[in-house]
């Protein structure tokens, strides 16, 4: 066994140095820890800190394009949780997720994770340094685990919140996949009688030295603007999307203009109920989460504010926090900013006064994810309807305006 040197924090703060006999550096950090320390730096006696060896024996780095996918990480922390619960030293566990990665962010990144938590680094410390693809709750969650250590029960319940999260997400573009589909099609086969079909027609009209109706005309201006106006008028219907989406986004580069850009989003008819609960599942979901794992509740709170994706609920969060900070109950200031509907404040009051906040919360959660499935549902099953009486208003629209004159052409030549 050798004999590793180590700097370390106790609980009250101080800071600790001393020596431990240990097989491997996985084992002088687990009985630092036993001890009730947090170890900061360490090194084998008569070597070199482990950082520093690190440094120079650090595999090269490739470069990677794009950042971390939710599914990605998902599994990346199934599959850390489950090497955690059969046992496996966390350097271990991660050298074994690192090798199965490919080459990307996050094989990178655990690189660079190994080597911090090999120069003494605690695990949620090491992961903070990595915003991009550990966020603040990801990061707390791991870092109550350790301090609990009960860092695979942790991990499995953070695998589970990602997972639920990912598969009503997936659940959602895969319900908007067929009305995108069928819009776009629709799009290209419109656009195309305007540009070619059309301009035909009123070649022979104008032969023909025909009287037009209105509806004709109509349609024919139309056409025209579309395939030879300046600029001509589909360059104009492909890039108002990208440039509505463009300055929405402008939009939102400030808070007040997220603020409102949800605000006006939830006060949608239909959509905004799905996007008002979707919000309430995510803040729900997050805070219980958090509780759950032990994470003081102020903390939590400021974490959900930040992870919340609605700036509406964002700022409801933070007017909880003051009044919890000021002496305040959860449920009064929840219901003060009129964000929820009355069951879930209702529920969240419940849960204080049982001491079971975390259990409410989740079960708000479940709750409101079963909803948002029924409302995706139903919003698609009235959206097919509605796709068919526009789409074939559409086309009844140009036969009608096409054959109105044709028919009169042929009672005149008659």
């Amino acid at each position: 066994m050798a004999t590793y040197v180590y700097e370390a924090m106790s609980q009250a703060g101080q800071d600790v140095k001393d020596e431990v006999e240990a097989a491997s550096t996985e084992d002088a950090l687990a009985k630092i820890r036993t001890l009730g320390y947090f170890p900061t730096r360490i090194k084998e006696k008569g070597g070199v800190k482990k950082g520093a060896a690190a440094k120079g024996k650090k595999k090269g780095v490739a470069i990677s394009i794009g950042g971390v996918s939710t599914k990605q990480l998902t599994s990346f922390t199934r599959q850390l949780s489950t090497l955690q619960d059969a046992g496996l030293p966390i350097l271990r566990s991660l050298n074994i997720l690192e090798e199965q990665q490919k080459p990307g962010k996050l094989k990178n990144s655990l690189r660079t994770i190994v080597e911090d938590i090999e120069g003494g680094a605690t695990l949620s410390e090491a992961l903070a340094k990595h915003p991009r693809v550990f966020n603040r709750l990801y990061v707390n969650m791991v870092a109550a685990g350790e301090v609990g250590g009960v860092l695979d029960v942790i991990l499995n319940r953070l695998a589970e919140f990602l997972e639920k999260a990912q598969r009503l997400k997936r659940k959602v573009i895969g319900a908007m996949i067929y009305p995108v589909v069928v819009v776009g099609f629709a799009f290209c086969i419109v656009g195309g009688i305007m540009y070619w079909v059309i301009p035909k027609f009123r070649d022979i009209f104008i032969d023909f030295d025909t009287e037009l109706p209105q509806m004709t005309e109509t349609l024919i201006s139309v056409s025209t603007w579309f395939a030879k106006g300046r600029p001509p008028g589909f360059v104009l219907v492909l890039f108002m999307p990208v440039g509505a989406w463009l300055i929405f986004r402008l939009i939102r580069q400030s808070r007040g203009g997220r603020f409102v850009t949800d605000w006006m989003l939830m006060k949608v008819p239909i959509m905004g109920t799905l996007l008002q609960k979707s919000a309430i599942a995510r803040f729900t979901r997050t805070l219980g989460t958090l509780i759950a794992a032990g994470v003081p509740i102020l903390e939590a709170i400021n974490i959900t504010r930040e992870t919340a994706g609605n700036e509406v609920y964002s700022r409801a969060m933070e007017t909880v926090h003051d009044a919890i900070r000021e002496g305040d109950s959860f449920a009064n200031p929840l219901r003060a900013t009129r964000t929820c509907d009355a069951i879930v404040v209702n529920m969240v009051d419940v849960g204080e006064e049982t001491g079971e906040l975390d259990k409410m919360l989740i079960k708000v959660a479940d709750n409101y994810d079963e909803e948002v499935e029924t409302a995706v549902a139903s919003l698609i099953s009235l959206l097919e309807p509605v796709m068919v009486v526009v789409l074939g208003s559409i086309v009844g629209f140009i036969v009608v305006s096409l054959f109105l004159p044709l028919v009169k052409l042929i009672d005149s030549v008659s």
